[in-house]
């Protein structure tokens, strides 16, 4: 499908009476949900990549107490954090996505990556499956999650991820997957505040980023840098409440990390020669002409983002 076509239909669907159903029901069909399977598996393969990230910086799961910003459709970091032995998961959506069809059919697949979460998560595969088992068994009589997960896994949507509610200090690890590319730069600026409140001393934040044209999943005639050619005036043709892209690059979010006060434990951004290329052969617009090359052809990164011992909230 042309991307343009697509951002239409989006925008439009976002503005009619029953638009966000009809939504679903084609991402169902012939979007991102369509292979449920083989979605989860790359959310899967993420979590395992944010596990390892986390233990590399000091911090195992098991005990952990965290807090996830943008639930998404179906809870799959929730449950895999549960099942490999996280205290608590708080998990926080600006809009009530979750479907209990796909949360069930998530805890059935996960099913199928147990030894690899005990494994990511250093705890033994007996206890991986018995909190499995209890899970499905909840859920299956129609439990909530927080019911099904034992008070684990605390569900809230609609809420504001930068009004939490929550204690200060009262998480180690603030994390999301491919969620800030899609939130407003003075949004993600809020968050950063509300997650140094919220952390304990030497707490961190992990975010993987995805921050490409996203277009370019569904229009393989256009590739990640495409919308960099387009003033902002521009873009808002497309833009969408559905796949809203704030086009913020790499560094913004590692910078804005430390315009907060943290100190960056880990920093993925790469520069590839493939994408340096494609940026050299395409017009970009003026807006982005102060960003170095280098920096501005770059769509994706993780990074680690860690509360000083010393710093106490405001």
């Amino acid at each position: 499908m042309d991307w343009r076509v697509k951002g239409i239909i989006q925008k439009v669907l976002g503005a009619v009476p029953g638009g966000h159903g009809l939504h679903f029901h084609l991402q169902r069909r012939f979007g991102g949900l369509r292979d449920f399977d083989g979605e989860l598996a790359t959310k899967v393969d993420d979590w395992e990549i944010m596990v390892g990230h986390l233990r590399d910086a000091g911090i195992v799961l098991p005990g952990v107490r965290c807090f996830e910003i943008g639930t998404g459709w179906y809870p799959t970091f929730p449950f895999a954090c549960y099942l490999g032995g996280a205290a608590r998961v708080t998990t926080y959506d600006l809009n009530p996505h979750l479907r209990m069809d796909l949360t069930m059919r998530c805890a059935e697949v996960l099913g199928g990556f147990l030894d690899r979460i005990a494994s990511a998560a250093g705890v033994p595969l007996p206890q991986v499956e018995a909190r499995h088992r209890q899970l499905l068994d909840a859920l299956r009589t129609g439990a909530d999650l927080n019911t099904a997960s034992g008070g684990v896994i605390r569900y809230h949507a609609p809420a504001d991820a930068t009004r939490s509610g929550l204690p200060d200090g009262d998480v180690d690890v603030v994390f999301s997957n491919s969620v800030l590319e899609h939130v407003p730069p003075e949004v993600i600026d809020a968050m950063y505040a509300e997650s140094m409140r919220v952390l304990s001393p030497r707490g961190v934040m992990f975010h993987s980023v995805n921050c490409g044209d996203h277009y370019a999943y569904v229009d393989r005639s256009v590739h990640q840098l495409n919308y960099l050619r387009y003033s902002d005036d521009e873009w808002q043709r497309w833009n969408n409440a559905f796949l809203y892209q704030n086009r913020l690059r790499a560094h913004w979010f590692v910078d804005g990390a430390r315009r907060h006060g943290f100190d960056i434990d880990l920093d993925t951004s790469t520069t590839r020669p493939e994408r340096l290329q494609q940026l050299a052969a395409m017009p970009v617009h003026p807006q982005f002409a102060h960003v170095p090359a280098e920096q501005l052809c770059i769509t994706s990164v993780d990074f680690i983002a860690r509360k000083p011992a010393s710093t106490t909230a405001g």
